[in-house]
């Protein structure tokens, strides 16, 4: 008796879920929307929290910033799980290569006494930044509303962890493969003059209540200490004979590219929106402002730090960073 294979096309009943039809059209969904839009809780809520009754569990109130369709804002990258764990898995493999060689070089070793001192004092006690970054993320990714929203902060707090960690490896392998660099860290966070500006903004920012003022509040301080220590600092390094600190700060500049991309976004879509754009606007440009004001105070001593070890132009860096940042998001003044 002989068999045929056929090759048998079922065609689906239906392309796709009937609330993807509604906004999109009858036709076959991504899987970054499917998994990504109206999944946002939004009735048959049992209880008020205790800790705030005045609003439901999910509520939009939790912040002034507002979106008349909180899925106006996409995640230009378009992360769902299955491409975020990849590319988050990706970046790891990449430091990981990056910190073998410059193991297998010595060129940490290697590196200049004031630079040794730049990444021990400035760098690798911010992985405690990370974790009160990571902590301001979590709060994002759950008083947030809007699915497209919640989920881009809840993928930058796993970020965060990653980012603590490659600070932190990057401590075990300038210390010999010995944890006492990170414990020196720890209290130089607590006790260092340098840091303790910075780690009471961060402090601070943990306790607003208000997710997205705080999360406006992290990426200013994001863009003046990134593009101080990995930026600026990176273009110093290698002209003072420490490529090391360059090779491992790439991959810091790398991802806070990628973190800018959908917080970029997320930026116009507040601002473009058709009924509160303008007040969402006037709310930004307040809170930048100020924020940056707050952070440049509290990051003036580490600058003047990493000036006094490797005479790097840190501070004035920052001051032109900052400027930089109220220009991109201050409300044109009318003619």
């Amino acid at each position: 008796m002989q068999y045929e294979l056929r090759t048998q096309v079922i065609e689906p009943q239906r392309k796709t879920f009937d609330h993807l039809v509604a906004r999109f059209g009858d036709r076959p969904a991504s899987r970054y929307e499917e998994g990504s839009f109206d999944i946002q809780a939004r009735e048959n809520f049992q209880y008020r929290p205790v800790w705030d009754p005045t609003k439901d569990i999910y509520d939009e109130a939790f912040s002034v910033l507002r979106l008349t369709d909180p899925y106006s804002f996409t995640d230009p990258r378009q992360y769902y799980y299955a491409p975020y764990v990849t590319s988050r898995a990706a970046m790891a493999d990449a430091f990981g290569a990056t910190l073998s060689y410059l193991e297998s070089r010595d060129l940490l070793e290697r590196l200049p006494d004031a630079w040794k001192d730049l990444l021990a004092q400035l760098v690798i006690p911010l992985r405690h930044y990370e974790s009160g970054a990571q902590l301001i993320s979590t709060a994002a990714a759950r008083f947030g509303f809007g699915t497209t929203i919640t989920q881009c902060a809840a993928y930058a707090a796993f970020d965060r962890i990653g980012n603590a960690q490659i600070i932190s490896r990057l401590g075990i392998s300038l210390d010999g493969g010995t944890a006492g660099l990170l414990e020196d860290a720890k209290r130089a966070w607590v006790e260092d003059e340098a840091l303790q500006g910075l780690r009471r903004l961060v402090e601070e920012t943990i306790i607003e209540k208000d997710w997205a003022l705080a999360l406006i509040a992290l990426d200013v301080t994001d863009q003046l200490l990134y593009r101080l220590l990995f930026s600026h600092l990176d273009e110093a390094a290698l002209t003072g004979g420490a490529p090391a600190y360059s090779l491992a700060a790439q991959h810091l500049t790398d991802w806070f590219k990628d973190q800018r991309r959908w917080l970029d976004a997320l930026y116009r879509v507040w601002v473009a929106d058709p009924e509160l754009g303008t007040i969402n606007a006037d709310i930004i440009a307040s809170t930048v402002a100020s924020a940056v004001d707050r952070a440049v105070t509290a990051l003036r001593p580490l600058a003047a730090r990493a000036d006094a070890l490797v005479a790097g132009g840190a501070v004035a860096a920052l001051e032109q960073v900052a400027d930089e940042v109220r220009a991109a998001h201050a409300v044109p003044q009318e003619a």
